[in-house]
């Protein structure tokens, strides 16, 4: 077992892990964070996105002692502490971007990560198309998940263009 310390959603864990347990693993069965998804353990569907140190990772493929001394954001560390969503959950409620949800909290993680690295350049259906890439959903056909990406990016103060 290896001792690990993460900061996740803001609270500091400390923990003992084996040296080959997956960040997914970690969050879901030691910290009970099940809104982390494993959907294909081949880093492929995005299901598994979280934050380290404000950086988009998927957790199905990074080591939990890799997250050792860092901060993690899962999806359940997005709302406001008084339970009211993001902007970004929001437009995925208002604009119909989920339909089962399985791979929602990814989605958003994605979304979030997408909106700050593109803060000074204007958010285009192109651009959110290609940003999410790593990002599966087999549900909704992905308008209404550009859609929700461009009205939370909008909520966020980023510049967006016109999506359809």
């Amino acid at each position: 077992m290896v001792e690990i310390t993460v900061t996740v959603n803001g609270a500091p864990q400390k923990a003992g892990v084996e040296p080959r347990t997956l960040l997914v693993e970690f969050l879901r069965e030691q910290l009970r964070l099940t809104g982390t998804h494993v959907g294909c353990d081949t880093s492929q569907c995005g299901a598994c996105t979280v934050h380290i140190n404000g950086r988009s990772v998927k957790a199905c493929t990074t080591l939990a002692v890799q997250a050792d001394g860092q901060n993690v954001t899962t999806i359940e560390g997005v709302a406001a502490k008084d339970g009211t969503l993001h902007p970004m959950q929001a437009a995925f409620k208002e604009y119909h971007g989920l339909q089962c949800g399985f791979c929602t909290p990814g989605m958003v993680m994605s979304a979030l990560a997408l909106v700050e690295r593109n803060r000074a350049a204007t958010l285009t259906e192109d651009v959110i198309r290609a940003e999410l890439e790593g990002n599966l959903c087999r549900c909704t056909g992905y308008q209404g998940i550009v859609r929700s990406v461009a009205a939370g990016a909008k909520a966020m103060g980023a510049t967006v263009g016109k999506v359809e």
